[in-house]
């Protein structure tokens, strides 16, 4: 049964800035990917077994300051971005061209080169204090591939440039949160139903140290959206307890 089914841990990075109201990085999935192709998703993917190496424990700034369970969504988080688009971030003098790294990202994603020995090699340490929790969902069970899923918000460096990976992401786009909102109703962007309510969060902020406050004020909640039938058909269904207002939405799968 799918409920049976194991579910794996991941996270995902809404990397933002001011430009100069808040925008936030959204990569499209390579139609070639079996989850979420051709989607605009934030950065991010499972969290891997060298995510919770401990040798991150003398790497990570704020290690001890984090609760074991999201030491490795965190590092997955800031791998994942770097992976994807070239991004470093909650690094601090990092600036290289993300084109100029394009070979060891790929050479990561395909196991042959490690993140944190590029790290370490580099003498760059992440502090993971840097990423504000946003968000955490759990995929229900009704689908084959199911996900616990950490969302994180991190101030883009400013001297970084955003470039896809070409192979899991074929594109970068810094866009406001109500614009992706406003595209996606319109059909003009593909954005599935956990990035489409936290678009809706992010967009009911003027700022990032606003985003930031609203984020740190929710309660630590697992977003599992419940499933109904209506007439035959199956809907997502969001509480007040979720933090996204009453939602109902049809479920596609």
């Amino acid at each position: 049964m799918l409920e049976d089914l194991p579910v794996r841990t991941a996270s995902t990075m809404m990397l933002v800035r001011e430009a100069p109201t808040v925008e936030v990085l959204m990569v499209k999935r390579n139609y070639a990917i079996d989850h979420f192709s051709g989607a605009m998703v934030f950065p991010g993917g499972k969290v891997e077994p060298s995510d919770t190496d401990p040798a991150w424990a003398g790497q990570a700034q704020g290690w001890d300051d984090i609760p074991e369970a999201e030491r490795g969504p965190r590092i997955s988080a800031i791998r994942e971005t770097f992976e994807e688009c070239g991004i470093l971030p909650a690094v601090h003098g990092y600036a290289a061209d993300p084109e100029g790294t394009k070979a060891l990202r790929s050479a990561m994603d395909r196991g042959e080169a490690s993140f944190l020995g590029y790290l370490q090699a580099q003498g760059l340490r992440p502090d993971l204090r840097a990423l504000s929790l946003f968000a955490r969902w759990r995929t229900p069970p009704v689908v084959a591939k199911r996900f616990d899923t950490y969302f994180y918000l991190v101030e883009a460096p400013a001297e970084q440039v955003a470039q896809a990976d070409g192979h899991e992401t074929v594109s970068a786009e810094w866009i406001a949160a109500g614009t992706a909102l406003e595209l996606a109703a319109r059909g003009e962007r593909t954005i599935v139903f956990p990035t489409r309510m936290n678009l809706s969060l992010l967009a009911r902020t003027t700022s990032i140290a606003d985003a930031v406050a609203a984020a740190a004020l929710r309660p630590a909640h697992v977003v599992e959206p419940a499933i109904e039938l209506h007439d035959g058909a199956r809907f997502l269904r969001l509480h007040d307890a979720d933090g996204y207002g009453p939602v109902l939405e049809p479920l596609h799968i």
